[in-house]
């Protein structure tokens, strides 16, 4: 799921690099600067723009440390992270992903102020805190793979372990996770489960019902907390230090400096 939104607009998208600033114009297949965060590489290319990087940094920044104090809220997810080189790479349309191991996100994608609106950032920086972080700060429990707690939740949620764990066309009645998109494999399913999860409790989501129904019909607060109460109670418990908060932006309880590479 690209987009992230809070509330039902039309789709809102910059046309490769472009936008104004720094973006526009430049191609180039190498990472040029960088941003450390509590330890996490957030990196671009040459055609992102300072701005952009700096907005990425500081939503990564916001999902750590959700009260802002300057510290990171779960030291075991962030040593995890350091000791796996958990990053993210910004790249322009047409320039080339990520390096492999790395989360990418492009620059048309990323759209800083756009809130309420459409913008991608939210969704593929929590995808690095998740499925680089928590998955293996928590292997038992947050474990994108089949036997770890979220993932029996996830089952659960599709009716059941459908199709292998692969996505099917058609879900049994009763289910509310509706994967459907056939290159998503077990893993990806969960790592979306858990987006769908701790955005639908941030309120993110819940503009959004018609929308996303077709692949997650637990939109709200109160639909997640009613009817997948083990994904709630994950997401809730204090000592996992989960995000509840939805970024804006705007952080500066750290500095966060973009260093030439």
């Amino acid at each position: 799921m690209k987009f992230f939104v809070l509330v039902t607009l039309g789709a809102l998208l910059l046309s490769g690099c472009g936008g104004g600033g720094s973006d526009s114009g430049v191609s180039s297949g190498t990472f040029a600067k960088s941003i450390d965060v509590f330890g996490v590489n957030v990196a671009g290319k040459a055609c992102v723009s300072d701005d952009k990087l700096l907005y990425a940094a500081r939503v990564m920044a916001e999902y750590l440390d959700q009260d802002e104090n300057g510290v990171a809220d779960n030291a075991l997810l962030i040593n995890t992270m350091k000791n796996r080189k958990a990053c993210l790479e910004m790249s322009c349309p047409g320039a080339g992903g990520a390096r492999p191991g790395c989360q990418d996100l492009f620059t048309n994608e990323t759209i800083p102020g756009s809130l309420p609106g459409p913008n991608a950032a939210f969704e593929e920086i929590l995808h690095v805190v998740t499925t680089q972080g928590y998955s293996y700060a928590y292997p038992g429990v947050w474990g994108e793979k089949k036997g770890s707690t979220v993932a029996s939740f996830m089952d659960k949620a599709r009716g059941g372990y459908q199709g292998g764990g692969q996505p099917v066309a058609n879900y049994p009645d009763g289910s509310w996770y509706h994967y459907e998109d056939p290159s998503c494999d077990y893993n990806c399913q969960v790592s979306e489960y858990i987006y769908w999860g701790v955005t639908s409790l941030m309120g993110a989501q819940a503009g959004r019902c018609n929308e996303i129904a077709n692949e997650w019909e637990l939109c709200s607060p109160a639909l997640v907390a009613s009817r997948d109460a083990g994904l709630n109670g994950l997401i809730t418990t204090p000592s996992y230090a989960m995000p509840r908060r939805l970024p804006d932006g705007n952080y500066s309880a750290i500095p966060l400096t973009i260093v030439a590479e």
